[in-house]
């Protein structure tokens, strides 16, 4: 398996609701790729707005990315509530991901900030999320990329009931399932008892942990989320269960909130991962 991280929280700032923390987008952009080069991971991923910010220089996107013996791997999608406008988009950036070897995408539903953030199950869109899903799905297969669904809190694709409804209408020729730890633990799930069930459809892996004291930020849950090692999630089973399931790729660690700093954040995680579990 390869280990890998991704790279928007150098860019964008969790605390200021996710603003750009300046103009020097790809100057940000080397400093988390020579960072995490450091630490010895060996793939990035990041938000497809970082396609947006080298279109016009894709000599310079891969020159940056390899200078530091790195292969980018993954470009995280966020659905609208436009599904003409999203597949438009999602041709552009593929279009950007097969001229710069990218074979990851990761999609997400719209995301909402206001409470209640668990919310009914909403059949309706979820089955527009699986037809575009499905669309997209295809388009990535054509050009060499596996689509990937990345259930999320605030989401329309949570909770167990929700994922499932989504898995079972889309077709699992085109469209795969990101598991995200933290997000599998937070919605009530067992993370390995999920890997286990899906197996093969699972395209791409995020690693994180997080707190179980559901007491700690009722004002936003997901600050709970910690880096490798510091909450409650077995990842020596994720681990198992994944080989089990004949998965022998990216396992990509995300942190959305710094307990001091991206790097330190990063650097805790790598040896958790080199330490404990021996990748």
């Amino acid at each position: 398996m390869r280990v890998g991280y991704t790279g928007w929280t150098w860019i964008q700032n969790e605390r200021d609701n996710w603003n750009p923390i300046n103009d020097r987008h790809k100057e940000n952009f080397e400093q988390f790729l020579r960072e995490v080069s450091d630490l010895g991971y060996e793939t990035v991923e990041n938000f497809n707005w970082i396609a947006d910010y080298y279109a016009d220089d894709i000599e310079g996107f891969k020159n940056v990315v390899s200078k530091y013996n790195l292969k980018f791997e993954n470009l995280y999608f966020y659905f609208s509530n436009n599904p003409e406008k999203d597949y438009e988009e999602a041709e552009k950036y593929v279009k950007f991901m097969k001229t710069t070897d990218v074979h990851y995408m990761n999609m997400q539903g719209v995301m909402w900030s206001d409470k209640p953030y668990q919310r009914p199950t909403n059949e309706e869109t979820i089955l527009s999320y699986a037809a575009l899903a499905n669309k997209i799905g295809k388009l990535c297969k054509e050009n060499g990329i596996k689509a990937c669904m990345h259930p999320h809190a605030n989401t329309a694709v949570f909770t167990k009931e929700q994922i499932d409804m989504f898995m079972e209408n889309t077709d699992p020729e085109y469209v795969y399932l990101c598991v995200d730890t933290a997000h599998t633990t937070l919605a009530g799930m067992y993370a390995p008892s999920l890997i286990k069930e899906y197996g093969k459809r699972i395209g791409y892996m995020h690693l994180k942990d997080i707190d179980p004291d559901e007491s700690l930020n009722p004002e936003w849950p997901m600050k709970r989320f910690r880096p490798l090692g510091y909450g409650c999630i077995d990842f020596k089973a994720v681990v198992k269960e994944l080989r089990n399931a004949g998965y022998d790729d990216i396992l990509c660690v995300e942190l959305d909130y710094q307990p001091v700093c991206n790097y330190r954040s990063a650097q805790i995680s790598r040896e958790y991962i080199h330490n404990v579990l021996g990748l």
